[in-house]
C-alpha cells in the first residue's frame, strides 16, 4: 500500500506539546538541541540495526523502520543545508523538499539499514556540532519557508528536534522522555 503523504502544517509544536511523542518543545534550553541530536541518533541506530525485519511495515499505509530512518537522515541533512543558509545569508527562504517524493525517488523501502544507520549517525554529528558552535548572537538569525512559516535560529532548532523525536516515537511507540545527554 502507498503511503498517504503528510500534508500538515507541524508548525504547532512551537506553541504546544506534541501528544503523540510527548516532546515540548519549550521544556529545555536551546543548547541542549545538540545532546538530543546525538541520544536520538544513538537510539536510530538500534531500531535500524536491532534483529527483525527492518524493512517490514507494521501496517497498511505506515513506514517501516527502515523507511523512517532514510527520512530522518535525510531531514538532519536538509537541516543542516537549511541551518547553513540562515548562518551565511540574510534572511534565505529555504528551496522546498517534498519528502514524500523523495522516499519513492530514492527507494527507501530498498536501502541497506546498516548503511542508513551510519549516515544518519554521520548526519546527526555534523547537525549538532554546527549547533554546538552557535554564538549566543546566532540564534536569532532568520530563515523562512516558502509557504510563509518564519524562524530564528532557535525556533529552527526546536522545530527540527520534534521530527527526529517524533519518527523514533513512530517506530518503537517510547514517548519522548526528556532531553538527556549521551551516555546519561
Amino acid at each position: 500500500m502507498t503511503i498517504v503523504p503528510d500534508a500538515k502544517d507541524w508548525t504547532w509544536v512551537l506553541q504546544r506539546p506534541c501528544p503523540e511523542c510527548g516532546l515540548d518543545t519549550q521544556s529545555f534550553p536551546r543548547n541542549a538541541v545538540a545532546g538530543m541530536i546525538r541520544v536520538n541518533a544513538a537510539a536510530w541506530q538500534d531500531a535500524l540495526t536491532q534483529p527483525g525485519d527492518a524493512r517490514r511495515r507494521p501496517a497498511p499505509g505506515k513506514w517501516s523502520a527502515l523507511e523512517y530512518g532514510c527520512h530522518v537522515r535525510d531531514v538532519l541533512r536538509l537541516y543542516d543545508q537549511r541551518l547553513r543558509l540562515m548562518l551565511t545569508q540574510q534572511g534565505p527562504q529555504y528551496p522546498n523538499w517534498d519528502q514524500d517524493a523523495t522516499a519513492v525517488a530514492d527507494r527507501y523501502g530498498e536501502q541497506d539499514p546498516a548503511v542508513v544507520a551510519a549516515e544518519l549517525a554521520d548526519a546527526a554529528t555534523t547537525i549538532a556540532a554546527r549547533f554546538e558552535s552557535l554564538a549566543a548572537d546566532q540564534w536569532q538569525r532568520t530563515g523562512s519557508r516558502s509557504d510563509g512559516a518564519h524562524f530564528t535560529v532557535e525556533s529552527f532548532a526546536r522545530y527540527f528536534i520534534h521530527d527526529p523525536v517524533h519518527h523514533l516515537y513512530d517506530v518503537t511507540g517510547a514517548r519522548y522522555a526528556g532531553p538527556a545527554e549521551p551516555g546519561t
